[in-house]
């Protein structure tokens, strides 16, 4: 895995603050170390060392750095999971909203490239089964919003090729790409990067639906 974050370093220790505001730096050090060493290679002690307190201290928050990793992959999979619903519900054609959904999750990946590296790039990294069933409950509910969408353009017929579902993947894995490589080749001299956005969805819906 490409790290997408500089080698994590120790920090001064911090005086005591609110605990959700230090929970919060805990899940942001920790999403930070995951990416840059893997679920393996993160421990309780480099995350307490980035956020500047003991060991001790970051235990009264998480009982174990899988614990953390849940909270993490639960955050930001409610977040695109929201995006989608909301988008989904919208009183419009399907075409419309799949460019949406699909304009939405590439920004939001872009605005989250670490969290989006950890859900969507670590995951082979990471243990055997490392997500609750929320976990994977949210991943589902995403995809389904998604898809669904896209499945009303075929049943309207309008797919030049391929099923509702081979669709919806294809559009998925082909705007993934952009975003992984955008967050981890950032030194390539990209054109525009909203235009590259804006170019993906054209080509892909203007060969995909039939007008």
């Amino acid at each position: 895995m490409v790290a997408v974050a500089g080698a994590t370093r120790k920090t001064a220790r911090k005086a005591k603050g609110d605990g959700h505001l230090r929970r919060a730096e805990i899940l942001e050090a920790a999403e930070r170390i995951f990416v840059a060493e893997g679920y393996e290679g993160a421990t309780i002690r480099k995350i307490a060392d980035e956020v500047g307190v003991s060991s001790t201290a970051l235990y009264m928050h998480f009982a174990d750095k899988a614990c953390i990793l849940h909270e993490i992959v639960e955050g930001v999979l409610s977040q695109l999971l929201d995006r989608n619903t909301e988008i989904a519900a919208r009183p419009l054609d399907p075409v419309v909203r799949t460019r949406m959904m699909l304009d939405a999750y590439m920004h939001w990946g872009l605005e989250h490239p670490n969290a989006y590296q950890l859900v969507y790039c670590a995951q082979a990294q990471e243990p055997a089964d490392p997500s609750p069933e929320r976990t994977t409950d949210l991943s589902k509910q995403c995809y389904e919003a998604f898809s669904g969408v896209v499945r009303e353009i075929a049943a309207s017929g309008r797919l030049r090729t391929g099923t509702g579902d081979s669709a919806a993947q294809a559009l998925w894995m082909s705007c993934h790409g952009v975003v992984a490589l955008l967050i981890n080749r950032p030194n390539f001299e990209w054109a525009d990067r909203e235009e590259l956005l804006q170019v993906t969805l054209d080509g892909l819906l203007n060969g995909l639906v039939i007008d």
